[in-house]
């Protein structure tokens, strides 16, 4: 796979408002593991390599546990969630895969439960924010770092 074209460089105000987006976001008052886990599953999902790779790496960075991060992918399967893991995973695949889902009053009576109308609305910006970037790197065709360890010539 090769990359397709720059969208930074051919559209630098609209990414630089992504961007902006992106820091607004993060400080948000979302907390961090929050955060990481709507990013990584959303990632997850639309298939973005690029931004799994930089996600799981930022949430390492950020002392999450390896295992966790490992078991995001099938998190209805594993014991290592919490509910409000739980509520942030399921409103996460909700919106993100909102066309198949409808966003269901279930997902959203669970995610009503842990968080506040105001958090769910930030929960719900942060969903939006990764899925643009998701689009942007899978149209774009963004290649992640491939570690020099495998003999691989970096894109």
């Amino acid at each position: 796979m090769h990359p397709r074209l720059n969208i930074a460089a051919l559209a630098p105000e609209l990414y630089q408002a992504v961007r902006t987006l992106d820091g607004a976001v993060t400080k948000s008052g979302l907390d961090k593991r929050t955060l990481h886990l709507v990013k990584l599953r959303a990632s997850q999902i639309n298939g973005c390599a690029y931004c799994v790779d930089l996600h799981v790496k930022d949430a390492l960075a950020d002392g999450m546990d390896a295992q966790l991060l490992h078991l995001v992918a099938v998190w209805r399967e594993s014991p290592f969630f919490d509910a409000r893991d739980r509520a942030v995973l399921e409103w996460t695949e909700s919106v993100t895969l909102a066309a198949e889902t409808g966003i269901p009053d279930a997902a959203f009576e669970t995610v009503r439960a842990i968080f506040s109308e105001a958090d769910i609305a930030k929960l719900t910006i942060a969903i939006g924010t990764i899925n643009i970037w998701n689009r942007i790197a899978v149209s774009s065709r963004m290649q992640h770092p491939v570690g020099m360890e495998k003999n691989a010539v970096a894109p």
